[in-house]
């Protein structure tokens, strides 16, 4: 987090040096030293206390002055990097004694996860992708919004539309990130557990052991690789998934970084260099890549904008964001076309799904300002598509309400895992093979109906399971590896 301009932090230092050698005979009092210290330290003392009331306890402004953030340099916004570590030293202490799990606690969990299992016959669905290859792609601000829509008689998702007819497509599949944002759909894809309610997970406890995709995949006989076109230090990504259970890992220093487009390499580069890779890999293996370039502010450059838009129009927020979506798609067609010609696509299943919502979620208040206005335009319902494609499959719409942590159990249902193996392990549901029709956000509204009044507290109590999950590492003290 270091800048070239923090160096002007030392200056100030040199200065004072200069002063205590002019004026040392005043500094060499000693007692005089120590008063001023005191002075200092009570002011500074009374200062922060006067913050912490107003600030946090009676919320006297938009920020919170203790609070752990999405990431460090967030929390040290407020605190200062002195206040930061100060702070950070603390929440370390107070965490680490509160790291064990107590016989309670597990007891509950436990109970929790075993109670939420639905245990039906098994259906059609099950196996039938078994011993394929699974290609998983993260899409940036992926919304169901545009899915099927066109803007001016032009498709914004052109190719993913075409693959729907090959795809099991899930149009009422919610976001559940919470403070780690896209980080939280790589957790949840791959472990079916809800992120921790403070901070963010792969931030604060990227070590934790679960009973994930890739490692259920592995010990049938997978390869397992993670590709981002970031820095492996971008959500503090690569550590988290290697502790996930990936054997590898690709960021952009694995690449040939030739554009860029916003935070890293850009689509069209990006999926150019991976479908050589995913050609030469030994099968069956189990891929799961990150899209970047849709990320806001939707700024796509203007070279690489084909949706015909009116000049104001395309200036506008949602302008761009049709115009990155449609970027990446086209990117995302091109990739799948050249691992067909390969031969790939032949033995091979690909997820495709948003990380979370994109222009609602970022830019909801200018999109509601533009006019003339499409009703579908203010779709700000959290939905992000889910499609699970193979070539040659006859494609089915699910209607079945769901959500982040569920798509782990419902590949696995299709790729021939038996339940068994992770029944307890998973806070999410197998959606084509469930007779519940729900999902809970990450503000713990909840979409659906239940049944009655307990099962509906029990299912939002999950978010809280799920917190403890992590922050006490419970699959770790299960035994799990």
């Amino acid at each position: 987090m270091l800048r070239q301009v923090d160096l002007l932090f030392v200056l100030d230092l040199i200065l004072l040096l200069g002063i205590g050698l002019k004026f040392k005979k005043f500094y060499i009092k000693t007692q005089r030293s120590i008063y001023t210290l005191l002075i200092l330290f009570v002011l500074s003392v009374v200062h922060v206390y006067y913050q912490h009331v107003q600030i946090d306890l009676k919320g006297n402004g938009d920020e919170m002055l203790f609070r752990v953030a999405w990431s460090p340099n967030q929390t040290m916004s407020n605190l200062s990097p002195l206040g930061y570590h100060g702070f950070d030293i603390y929440n370390y202490v107070k965490d680490s004694k509160d790291a064990k799990l107590t016989p309670e606690e597990n007891e509950e969990i436990k109970n929790w996860l075993a109670q939420n299992q639905e245990k039906l016959p098994a259906n059609e669905y099950k196996g039938i992708f078994k011993g394929k290859n699974l290609i998983m792609i993260q899409v940036e601000s992926l919304e169901t919004s545009v899915i099927n829509q066109k803007v001016n008689g032009q498709e914004i998702t052109p190719n993913l539309n075409k693959l729907l007819a090959n795809s099991f497509y899930f149009s009422n599949f919610y976001e559940q990130v919470y403070n780690g944002s896209s980080s939280d759909a790589d957790l949840m894809a791959n472990t079916s557990v809800y992120p921790v309610r403070t901070g963010a997970t792969f931030f604060r406890f990227p070590n934790n052991t679960y009973n994930s995709l890739p490692k259920l995949l592995k010990e049938d006989g997978y390869s397992t690789l993670a590709i981002h076109p970031d820095k492996g230090s971008y959500w503090n990504w690569v550590p988290a998934l290697t502790a996930i259970g990936f054997e590898k890992t690709m960021d952009d220093s694995c690449f040939n970084t030739d554009e860029k487009i916003g935070l890293g390499l850009c689509d069209g580069s990006y999926f150019k260099q991976i479908a050589p890779l995913i050609r030469e890999q030994e099968q069956p293996f189990y891929d799961f890549m990150v899209t970047l370039t849709s990320h806001n502010p939707f700024d796509l450059p203007e070279r690489y904008r084909s949706l015909m838009l009116s000049e104001d129009f395309n200036k506008t927020k949602l302008g761009g964001y049709f115009q990155s979506i449609r970027y990446t798609d086209e990117q995302i067609g091109s990739f799948l076309d050249t691992l067909d010609k390969s031969g790939v696509l032949d033995n091979t299943v690909v997820v495709i799904y948003g990380d979370h919502t994109g222009v609602h979620k970022y830019y909801n208040d200018e999109v509601k300002a533009i006019q003339p206005q499409e009703s579908w335009w203010l779709d700000d319902s959290k939905r992000i598509p889910l499609i699970i494609y193979h070539k040659g499959m006859n494609g089915r719409e699910i209607p079945t309400i769901g959500g982040q942590i569920d798509t782990m159990p419902t590949i696995l249902y299709l790729m021939g895992i038996n339940e068994e193996r992770y029944a307890n392990t998973v806070f999410g549901r197998n959606l084509l093979n469930t007779k519940k029709d729900f999902a809970v956000l990450a503000n713990r509204v909840y979409m659906g109906e239940a049944e009655n009044s307990t099962e509906y507290e029990n299912h939002i109590k999950g978010i809280d399971m799920a917190d403890l999950v992590i922050r006490k590492n419970y699959f770790k003290e299960a035994g799990y590896k």
